[in-house]
């Protein structure tokens, strides 16, 4: 369960406040997975960023009963002059999961040979999210949020990186942001349309669909 209370954020752009989330008051069911909708720069990836707890909401607050990941696939989590072996290790603690088998599922996963153990300043912007993604999908969350990314790499890789995706998504829920509708029916059943401050819920996902694309008209 995610439960949303009087939550509202706002950020001053050129001396004018902007209003993204305005008063939300929600509870998600466990076991729901929710797609996130709505115009560019609405207020999806602050929403997103709030619940992972690396943005505070201006006022309110978010409740939850079960384990909540880091967005997925984004790199802002690993250190660059650790490598990556040590990055692993380091997400292992903090979340409190076992070191040797965090570390196994992503050496193997992310299939960066050798640069598992260099410093990630060495990567590619690839392997950094080779590496990123992996880590995400070692830990069991109750709820995966994604921003945008559920595949990364090559064809042979995305494809691997959408069945551990489908994988997990068969005991967890997921908070996703993506424009591509196709995408957030692979792995959503509601939906919920962020407009000018506003915050539209929707049980089913292509009610919500419906709402965005008469809004985007």
């Amino acid at each position: 369960m995610i439960q949303f209370e009087n939550l509202s954020k706002s950020f001053w752009i050129k001396g004018r406040q902007k209003v993204v989330i305005d008063n939300l008051n929600l509870t998600l069911s466990s076991g729901q997975s929710l797609g996130l909708l709505g115009r560019n720069g609405a207020g999806k990836s602050t929403l997103l960023q709030i619940i992972a707890g690396t943005m505070t909401a201006d006022s309110g607050r978010i409740v939850s009963d079960g384990s909540i990941s880091w967005p997925v696939g984004l790199a802002g989590n690993i250190h660059r002059d650790l490598s990556g072996a040590e990055n692993v290790k380091f997400l292992a603690r903090i979340y409190g999961v076992d070191t040797e088998e965090l570390m196994a599922f992503v050496e193997d996963f992310s299939e960066l040979g050798d640069f598992f153990n260099m410093p990630v300043r060495s990567y590619s912007s690839g392997m950094r999210a080779r590496l990123a993604f992996g880590a995400s999908m070692g830990i069991h969350f109750d709820t995966y949020l994604v921003d945008e990314v559920t595949a990364v790499g090559d064809a042979r890789f995305k494809r691997k990186s959408q069945q551990v995706f489908k994988d997990r998504m068969s005991t967890s829920s997921a908070i996703v942001v993506n424009h591509s509708m196709p995408g957030l029916r692979n792995f959503c059943d509601s939906g919920l349309v962020l407009e000018n401050g506003s915050v539209t819920y929707f049980e089913d996902l292509e009610d919500a669909i419906e709402y965005h694309t008469e809004l985007m008209k």
